[in-house]
């Protein structure tokens, strides 16, 4: 890494002919920003992770605790290990582990930082509070068990503005929207005609951008369920999308016709056609998108490769600048995303990820950096950014009111002040009714794996019952055979 820091640094020293096609490359303040992967005693290290190959991350993460989706048998399970707590993770560390099937994906509540999502194959949405020293047990009760989906719940997504709004997407192609401050879904949007693949927020929240297996990008009024633009994308795939900030614009990852992998560009009102687009490799791993809208920096991390591409995100042609790429030989199967209020500011750290890596069951941070030499703080790579405070209410957003995140800043090391408390509300309904249907009505009753626990439960009480009866089989004929000695004994002659 550090020959491809020196040999960046040399490029743009000597080489201004063979840069000079990228002149907003050369001008960038994060041109020689570099990935410094943590030293091993700050990994974690003998995390059994998943090895489910649902395209997500598996992964979650904020300025508290680390989580991560294991493998378990029977049901579904995810580790919640608090930062500091690195090293070596024993293989009997409490895990949460309330789901009767896989768990497909999780997100911590970005205003209580101790409240974590997670959806699975059992069809639910279940919210968890977490102890603030983490775990001492396995959890197995849920806070709230949300059910409405008829099928397996693929993604779940905070608001990014609001306290206690969740949506999750689920393979009977639907997306909810629950407020947790009722326990209650309160809209359904029922416009996909396939499995949804991503869900992203616009800056406010007014916004969802959805990517689906029927080859479609939709641009979405989340509280209406209307959809404002379309684009059919028939010539290739598009897997993820990412709203870039406040640029009102779209990037989406794929792959073209020519089965290489893509990116897109393109301008969220008008979805006609894409503002550019660039293939990236012949790699067959799915490309995950990250943006910072802060420093305006767009990350591209290959599921199944070690690679992590940087770029510039610029408000005028050719929009996309080059920067660098991040290597490493060990494969990353998903990637946590630190919030910003837990970066290091004295180190100059832009971003943070943690890169799950399978085989070694190692869960790896890697810092990207901005080499400066002076220790004071730096203005111009931290400017305001969003905090733990949510700008609306549930009630609010479901009213129709748009509100910005609310700002702080990183200069002093962010102090969390929020006051923020998850209360669980109590409800005993039989019935989720949303737009006058009830979608309970067709949910299963028995996920698929507690169906094979039941029955396997079954045979083994068949084969206890069995082994009883056998023995006491043995012992009647014990009885008559000592019964029948008796009759004969000499004194009863």
């Amino acid at each position: 890494m550090r020959d491809l820091h020196k040999s960046s640094v040399l490029g743009s020293k000597h080489g201004s002919l063979q840069m000079s096609w990228r002149p907003q490359y050369r001008s960038s303040k994060f041109r020689n920003v570099y990935g410094k992967v943590a030293s091993r005693e700050h990994c974690f290290d003998g995390v059994p992770i998943t090895k489910n190959v649902h395209d997500n991350h598996f992964c979650a993460v904020n300025a508290r605790f680390l989580a991560i989706v294991t493998e378990s048998a029977g049901g579904g399970s995810f580790l919640v290990i608090p930062l500091e707590q690195t090293g070596r993770i024993e293989p009997n560390y409490p895990k949460v582990c309330g789901h009767q099937g896989n768990v497909l994906d999780i997100k911590w509540n970005p205003f209580i930082e101790n409240i974590i999502a997670s959806c699975s194959e059992d069809t639910s949405v279940r919210i968890w509070e977490i102890p603030d020293g983490g775990l001492k047990r396995n959890m197995t009760e849920a806070v709230l068990e949300l059910y409405g989906h008829s099928r397996r719940v693929g993604l779940v997504e905070w608001h990014p503005t609001t306290n206690n709004i969740l949506f999750s997407a689920g393979y009977d192609y639907k997306v909810l929207i629950w407020n947790l401050d009722t326990g209650e879904p309160v809209k359904m949007i029922d416009c996909h005609t396939d499995v949804i693949l991503c869900i992203s927020f616009n800056t406010d929240g007014s916004l969802l951008a959805t990517t689906c297996k029927d080859k479609k990008l939709r641009v979405l009024e989340p509280r209406s369920g209307r959809v404002l633009q379309e684009a059919n994308c028939k010539n290739h795939r598009v897997n993820r999308v990412v709203f870039l900030g406040s640029t009102k614009r779209l990037l989406t990852t794929g792959v073209s016709r020519w089965n290489t992998r893509q990116i897109a560009l393109w301008d969220q009102e008008d979805l006609s056609m894409p503002l550019i687009e660039e293939e990236i490799d012949g790699l067959s791993g799915l490309l995950f998108p990250f943006y910072d809208a802060d420093t305006h920096m767009l990350y591209l991390a290959g599921k199944g490769d070690g690679n992590i591409r940087y770029y510039e995100i610029g408000s005028e042609k050719p929009y996309l600048s080059y920067l660098m790429e991040f290597r490493s030989p060990a494969p990353q199967k998903g990637l946590g995303v630190m919030p910003k209020h837990g970066l290091d500011v004295a180190a100059c750290e832009v971003f943070r990820f943690y890169k799950l890596i399978t085989l070694k069951g190692l869960i790896e941070p890697i810092s990207m950096i901005v080499p400066r030499r002076s220790e004071t703080y730096q203005e111009d790579i931290y400017p305001m950014t969003p905090g733990t405070e949510p700008a609306l209410t549930p009630d609010e957003w479901l009213s129709g009111v748009n509100r910005d995140p609310i700002l702080v800043s990183l200069k002093e090391g962010y102090k969390r002040t929020s006051k923020v408390v998850f209360k669980a509300p109590a409800r005993e309904k039989k019935s989720v009714v949303v737009n006058g249907i009830d979608l309970l009505e067709n949910v299963p009753p028995r996920t698929e794996n507690e169906l094979l626990r039941m029955f396997f439960r079954q045979q083994d009480e068949i084969r206890r019952l069995k082994e009883e009866l056998a023995q006491k089989d043995v012992r009647i004929r014990q009885l008559q055979l000592e019964l029948k000695n008796l009759r004969n004994s000499p004194k009863n002659n």
